[in-house]
This record gives structure tokens, C-alpha cells and sequence, in this order.
């Protein structure tokens, strides 16, 4: 079992532990580095909330446990952490993996706070259990195409790969654009290579070609192919799922890597407690902290915040979600229902379009902010 300590003054109050578990990608094939991030961001959150006096006097444990991308396996985390008493699950970054976990959380009356995935469907049908501090991915991804409309972009070009998410993130894009004069091409990358994929771009005069793939692979490759072919030399490369979030991506494309939009959930400027948190993930993480790591400290921090005032009773925590009000690292959270979104979503955390400087591809330039 992978738990975290509590703190030597946590652990002098009185009671149990109250635990919770926590689902993170730490292992391939899922995406390790946002796992890594999103975890820091959960321990920290978990040392701060013992250092406080835990919950009611009783220390906050998390058990830890690895997804590796694997819905199934997911779905088996849920399933053991229920029987190990936790009175909450927190975490996820994969989309397809959330949703997996937010329904065996919703079957077996588990709350559920999803931190990082944004495919809208969560659940197939609503569900008190299962609340989300990410924004849902047809609220992002369409100021990410209001973005592109404004850049002045009309014949859009996406490579794509088998998966509900990118299904569905192409589907977006294409239902918001159309009405407003843009066109989406669907390029298969599972089946075109980077070669035969830039030969497309330019047979279709794409003016913008999105990234709706996985990372490092296929993605790094089609990058380099597009940077080196003269034909789209003014091509602009996207990638809203926001790969280029992570310092991976920058060591493996280096300059190549600059100037690729992607949608970050972060304001413009941190609350006091996302300064001091953001300095404290910096040093834990030794390099700067992604949003997902401030989605992690921030999933805690709700959660604590519903244990302390409701308790431990899992049906009492999960029907709080409506009453939360708290103060986290990138705004004051709450949740409520929104149309077409089938769990209690934070409406809506801040959302920026942002890429890497050419001159400087270790800063972040605000491109656009929703």
C-alpha cells in the first residue's frame, strides 16, 4: 500500500486517520510527468492540511494508488479503496480513466472529485457522487477555437488517434467553428506517418494543424515534420489537450517546440495561497509547477474542506458539493450544475490560451484568455 505519512503533530491528535485515496498516472503507458505533478500537488495539499490540525483533530492519510492510463485498472482502485474505508477518491488526469473511476465511484456511493479531466461526459448519467474542479472540455476547447477564429484561422487541421477524447475534442471544434465560417479536416494519425501527414496539410491549405494525439509519440515527431517541411512554413501547430504544459516537451523539441498554443487552467495571477503554494511545489518539484499541480493541492483543499465541516459519512460529504465555498490556489471554488455536464462542476476555473516564447521556450506567453 502507497500512503502518505501524516505529520509528527498530526499524528499526536486524537482518533483515526481519515483517509482518502488518490488516482494518478505514475507509470507508463499514461502521462507520467502530469501524474508526477498532480501528485505533488496532493501531497502538499495533504502536508498543509495536517500541519492545520487535520481534519477535526484527526490526521488526513491518502493512499496512492497508480492508474497507468488503464480505465480497468481504475475502476479496481476504486473498488479496494472503498473497501479500505476511504471516504473520499480524489485525482485522475487521463479523461478516458476518469471516467471509468467516476462510475464505479457513482455505483459503489464513493465521492469522487475528479482534479484534471475534462471529457464532459464523466458519467452517463448525473450523479450527486462525483464532483470536478477541471473545466469540461466543450466549455475549453471552444475558447480555444474562439482563439483560432480570432487569429484569423478558418481551415483547420487535426491529427487525430483513436479515443473518445480526441473523438470527442474533434467534435467540438468542428460544431463551434462551422457556424462561424471554419472548416475541420480529420487527419488519422495512427495510419498517416509525419511525412504523409504534412503532404495532407498542404493538399488541404490547413492554416492551422492541432495535435489531438499522445505524447511523446506521435506528437514530437509530427512537430519536427512540420517544422522542416518549407510547404508550412506558416503553418501554426496547436495542441489544446496541452501537451507542451510540461518541461518533457520542451527537452524533447527544444526551439521546435515554441509557439504551440494549448489551453492551461491558470489566472493571470495566483491567489496569495497559489504564491505560497506555487513556491512550495516549485521547490518539491524542482522545476515550475504545472496547472495540474495546482489542481492537485486544490482537490485536497476542497476535500478537506468537506470532511471538516460534514464529516466522514460518505453520502453526507457527497451532498455538500453545492454548499462548497473555498478558497484555493486559483480562485474561489464552487460547484454547480451546468447544462449538458453530468457531474457538480466548478464553473469555471480560469482558462488561458498560452505557448512557449521562441525567444525564452522555458516562459509562457498569454495568448488569450476565456
Amino acid at each position: 500500500m502507497n500512503t502518505l505519512p501524516s505529520s509528527p503533530g498530526a499524528e499526536r491528535t486524537g482518533g483515526p486517520a481519515v483517509r482518502i485515496g488518490a488516482l494518478v498516472p505514475l507509470t507508463r503507458p499514461g502521462w507520467v510527468e502530469a501524474g508526477h505533478h498532480l501528485l505533488a500537488g496532493i501531497e502538499l495539499a495533504v502536508r498543509d492540511v495536517n500541519e492545520a490540525g487535520g481534519i477535526t483533530g484527526r490526521p488526513l492519510e491518502v493512499v496512492v494508488r497508480d492508474t497507468a492510463a488503464d480505465p480497468r485498472r481504475a475502476a479496481a482502485a476504486v473498488d479496494e479503496l472503498a473497501r479500505l474505508g476511504a471516504a473520499a477518491v480524489a485525482g485522475e488526469y487521463h479523461s478516458v480513466v476518469a471516467r471509468a473511476a467516476a462510475a464505479r465511484a457513482d455505483a459503489l456511493g464513493l465521492p469522487f472529485l475528479c482534479s484534471s479531466a475534462v471529457l464532459d461526459a464523466l458519467t452517463e448519467q448525473p450523479t450527486e457522487w462525483v464532483a470536478r474542479l477541471a473545466p469540461a472540455q466543450s466549455h475549453g476547447w471552444r475558447v480555444y477555437a474562439d482563439f483560432l477564429l480570432g487569429a484569423g484561422h478558418r481551415r483547420i487541421a487535426v491529427a487525430t488517434q483513436p479515443s473518445v477524447y480526441w473523438a470527442s475534442g474533434t467534435r467540438i471544434l468542428r460544431d463551434h467553428l462551422a457556424p462561424r465560417g471554419g472548416t475541420v479536416v480529420e487527419l488519422d494519425a495512427s495510419t498517416l506517418d509525419p511525412a504523409a501527414l504534412c503532404d495532407e496539410v498542404a493538399r488541404r491549405r490547413a492554416t492551422a494543424l492541432l495535435l489531438l494525439t499522445g505524447h511523446p509519440e506521435p506528437a514530437v515527431s509530427i512537430v519536427r515534420a512540420v517544422r522542416r517541411d518549407p510547404r508550412l512554413a506558416a503553418v501554426v501547430i496547436g495542441a489544446p489537450a496541452g501537451q507542451p504544459e510540461f518541461a518533457g516537451w520542451a527537452e524533447s523539441l527544444g526551439g521546435d517546440g515554441a509557439a504551440v498554443p494549448f489551453l492551461r487552467y491558470l489566472p493571470e495571477r495566483l491567489t496569495p495561497l497559489g504564491t505560497r503554494v506555487g513556491a512550495a511545489l516549485r521547490e518539491r518539484l524542482a522545476e515550475a509547477p504545472s496547472f495540474v499541480a495546482f489542481e492537485g493541492y486544490d482537490t485536497v483543499a476542497v476535500l478537506a474542506d468537506v470532511l471538516r465541516s460534514h464529516g466522514v459519512d460518505r453520502a453526507r460529504a457527497a451532498g455538500s458539493w453545492p454548499r462548497v465555498a473555498v478558497e484555493g490556489t486559483r480562485g474561489r471554488i464552487r460547484f454547480s450544475r451546468a447544462p449538458g455536464i453530468s457531474v457538480w462542476q466548478w464553473t469555471w476555473p480560469p482558462l488561458q490560451v498560452v505557448d512557449r516564447d521562441p525567444a525564452a521556450p522555458d516562459r509562457f506567453r498569454i495568448l488569450h484568455s476565456g
